[in-house]
């Protein structure tokens, strides 16, 4: 008897088909050509070269797993992005800090004024000198020094900053100073977040950013040698108005440059960190030092 067949007893019950051995020997024909006929996959076997389909949930699969690798990724960069900014700022506070505790050091000790009456003018031009070729050598060339090299240089520069500033507390009262302190500090916040959060691309004015403050310095210079009234005022407010876009300028330039040398390490990025910090101390030493002329009362 093969599968499917039926006993053939003429519709009247025959014992011989309901013993023991007839049901095992059945189930056991039944079994062997279940197995024999390929039950399940000669009926549901594709034919070759019939597309196959598979079933695959939502986000599951190789698109998805790249799609997290990518998403997990673009995450890690962003976030690198982020802790480096934080370290630009970071340092560009202990500069300032090293700065004000410098001053305040140069004016109560009165090494200032001895260094002023020891070497007079020539003295003063010398300090500024040195200054300006701290900066210019580490713009120039902190892609090329140690980052810990390029750390010592910008915070010996801000110790001479300090030293030079310690002038004001000869020419402002601490009141003048310490409010036009507090004013450089809430502007200089607004316009960093400001800079940071706007879709506005204050980069593309860097060059009149630039030609602006070449005017300012021609203007400065020509004003000490040649009082006109009124007009010291005049240019103060043009240099914090001008200084105010430099600190836009160099927020998001902080962020661009980070991006673009991210790629070369963590050795580059310290380095860069130190240039995008010089940058940032400039703007906000310079808009104090305008703020304090435009709100200051001499003493």
């Amino acid at each position: 008897m093969t599968f499917g067949q039926q006993p053939q007893n003429n519709g009247q019950y025959n014992p011989q088909y309901n013993t023991p051995d007839y049901n095992a020997a059945q189930q056991s024909g039944y079994g062997q050509q279940y197995a024999q006929s390929g039950y399940g996959q000669n009926y549901y076997a594709q034919p070759q070269g019939a597309p196959t389909y598979q079933y695959v949930p939502q986000g599951t699969g190789a698109g998805a797993g790249a799609a997290t690798i990518n998403t997990t990724m673009t995450y890690n960069y962003e976030e690198a992005r982020r802790v480096s900014v934080t370290k630009v700022y970071g340092e560009m506070t202990i500069g300032i800090l090293v700065t004000a505790v410098v001053a305040v050091l140069g004016q109560i000790t009165g090494a200032y004024y001895s260094f002023l009456m020891a070497t007079g003018m020539v003295g003063l031009i010398g300090l500024c000198v040195v200054q300006i070729a701290l900066a210019v050598v580490l713009g120039m060339r902190v892609t090329k020094m140690k980052s810990a090299t390029a750390r010592v240089m910008f915070y010996v520069y801000a110790a001479l900053m300090g030293f030079t500033l310690s002038s004001i507390f000869m020419v402002y009262d601490l009141g003048s100073i310490g409010v036009a302190l507090g004013v450089t500090a809430a502007f200089f916040f607004a316009l960093t977040m400001f800079g940071m959060t706007t879709k506005f691309n204050m980069l593309k004015a860097g060059p009149i950013l630039m030609i602006g403050l070449i005017v300012l310095i021609i203007s400065q210079i020509v004003l000490a040698f040649v009082q006109v009234d009124g007009m010291t005022k005049i240019v103060c407010a043009i240099g914090l108005i001008l200084f105010a876009g430099m600190t836009i300028y160099d927020a998001q330039s902080t962020r661009a440059l980070l991006t673009e040398y991210e790629a070369q390490g963590p050795e580059m990025v310290k380095k860069i960190s130190i240039l995008c910090a010089l940058n940032l101390y400039l703007d906000f030493v310079n808009m104090f030092l305008y703020i304090l002329q435009l709100l200051g009362n001499r003493d």
